[in-house]
């Protein structure tokens, strides 16, 4: 069984320039999605802006995935394939992005509204998000990895959706996916306790109805059982003393959100 892999003060600012890297990268995809965008237009895009910046997509041939962003439209969770398709008004599209830079790497997800969006989905949205800042916050010394489930479980069934249980958050840094596994339930003082060194994904995955998901042939993609929305937000998080420190950022996709919503 792998162990869990401590990071030096020195190799967490190495993980936070890959982090932000792929925090760029989540805003360049918001300048340009919106109707009329192929997801594979967004895949491109991505992997260009992550290699002009000397990075290396970490998702792109991981396992077999073949391709830089997993983009998950509606009802799909996580890991769907660009391709083809054309983004219409109403769609929701879950973009996660890794990139690998000085050989560390850092790994996000951002869940975007294209045009106007029904009120179901404003709310999942809202939620999810608010589910990760409440996961967040529990990433500190001391605390266990069941506070961090608990925190986000609590809140979205509180709001009557459900919490995706076959996937989960996870160690993060110097492979994509290291111990330990950071499920988004769980119950408070349970499991692993978090110490320093420890960097985390946490990644809320809160379906608009069951939490139930099927998977898919393509060995990849996964989506809702009722076919009811779903949204998806991440952040690489170093757990510190007495609060975390978020390696990754939403401020550069906002801002550019902010001055689309604005023009």
């Amino acid at each position: 069984m792998s162990k869990i892999l401590y990071k030096s003060a020195e190799e967490i600012e190495l993980i936070r320039e890959s982090a932000l890297l792929v925090s760029r990268t989540h805003a360049e995809v918001a300048k340009v999605i919106g109707p009329g965008v192929t997801t594979i237009e967004l895949d491109r895009l991505a992997e260009t802006f992550i290699r002009d910046n000397g990075g290396i997509p970490t998702f792109l041939n991981y396992g077999g995935f073949p391709y830089s962003l997993c983009i998950s439209l509606n009802d799909q969770v996580v890991h769907g394939f660009p391709g083809n398709y054309t983004l219409v008004e109403g769609d929701l599209v879950s973009v996660d992005c890794g990139a690998t830079l000085n050989g560390f790497v850092g790994d996000s997800a951002y869940t975007f509204a294209i045009g106007e969006v029904s009120d179901i989905v404003k709310k999942l949205m809202r939620v999810t998000k608010e589910c990760l800042y409440l996961g967040v916050e529990k990433a500190v010394v001391g605390m266990r990895i069941g506070d961090i489930g608990y925190a986000i479980q609590e809140h979205a069934e509180k709001n009557g959706f459900g919490v995706v249980k076959e996937l989960v958050g996870h160690g993060v840094g110097v492979k994509l996916h290291e111990k330990p596994e950071v499920p988004n339930y769980g119950k408070r003082g349970a499991g692993i306790k978090l110490e320093e060194g420890m960097v985390i994904a946490i990644e809320p995955m809160i379906n608009a109805g069951r939490a139930g998901v099927k998977f898919w042939d393509d060995g990849w993609t996964v989506s809702t059982v009722d076919k009811k929305p779903s949204a998806h937000y991440e952040h690489t998080v170093a757990v510190g003393k007495g609060k975390p420190d978020i390696l990754s950022t939403f401020e550069y996709v906002d801002n550019v959100l902010k001055e689309k919503n604005n023009n």
